[in-house]
């Protein structure tokens, strides 16, 4: 029952219809019983948007393309970690002061360690944009190696400079030693459901493979992994964790995963 003092949080971004976050968050508040709403903002200016996240007492937001970079001068405190990252996806409003954190690489490498170890372990990551980014810094934070492939070669140079690991063209990937490969581009994202982002000969080589896609939940790359043997992880387990992450910053509370993994995957399967 929303009332006077049901508290309000959402997700920021363009476009955000399509977001599973308000089917993870509502189940969340509704399964430990906190007077709460999740709600999509679809955002044409972000200033007044965090604004408003104050004027109205909005407990807190999620933050999504295309704002991750630029909410971050608008904001009163960045998490170092997340200044690092130089992205924000969550914003804490504690009495109209907000503080900016980053979760994405948190639900990246939580996904991974139910599978895998890390420390120790090379990773090939498929990608140099924010999503990339944020997935080699949680890498790299647990004691693991990185090695950065994009077809915008310069662009992959220039991200594993900044985080000092090695970047390779890709006409290389069957040279590099890595076990565990993961998918950081939209490659194979739906409508392109036949899309592969490396030769499929090539995943013999790994022992696991990560795609950070969910639409379909099934991507070619995991199946053609399956295929060869590889164990896998699905791009919506990162969403998962991520959004886990944001719930205890917001409510001080552990978030019941199994209840937001079952509603992110009961609301993927209704999309059909």
């Amino acid at each position: 029952m929303i009332n006077g003092h049901t508290k309000i949080y959402g997700i920021l971004g363009r476009p955000v219809t399509h977001s599973l976050s308000p089917s993870m968050h509502n189940a969340a508040f509704q399964k430990l019983g906190i007077n709460a709403v999740y709600v999509p903002f679809p955002v044409t200016d972000l200033g007044p948007a965090v604004a408003g996240i104050r004027g109205l007492a909005i407990g807190g937001a999620s933050v999504t393309i295309p704002f991750k970079e630029e909410i971050i001068p608008l904001l009163d405190e960045i998490d170092p970690l997340a200044r690092r990252m130089g992205a924000v996806n969550t914003v804490v409003n504690r009495e109209g002061w907000l503080t900016g954190y980053n979760t994405d690489w948190l639900g990246a490498v939580t996904a991974l360690k139910a599978e895998t170890a890390i420390t120790g372990e090379h990773v090939l990551l498929l990608g140099a944009g924010g999503a990339a980014r944020a997935i080699a810094f949680g890498i790299l934070e647990n004691g693991g190696k990185v090695t950065i492939t994009d077809l915008d070669g310069p662009r992959a140079e220039a991200l594993a400079r900044e985080l000092a690991v090695e970047a390779i063209p890709l006409r290389s990937l069957g040279q590099c030693p890595a076990s565990i490969l993961i998918n950081a581009t939209p490659v194979g994202m739906a409508p392109d459901l036949h899309g592969l982002p490396l030769e499929p000969e090539l995943l013999d080589r790994f022992s696991l493979v990560m795609d950070i896609v969910y639409r379909p939940l099934l991507t070619r790359l995991l199946r053609e992994a399956r295929i060869r043997g590889c164990r896998t992880v699905d791009g919506l387990q990162m969403l998962i964790h991520q959004a886990t992450a944001q719930f205890e910053l917001w409510t001080g509370q552990s978030a019941p995963l199994e209840t937001m993994s079952r509603a992110a995957y009961a609301a993927l399967e209704e999309e059909g």
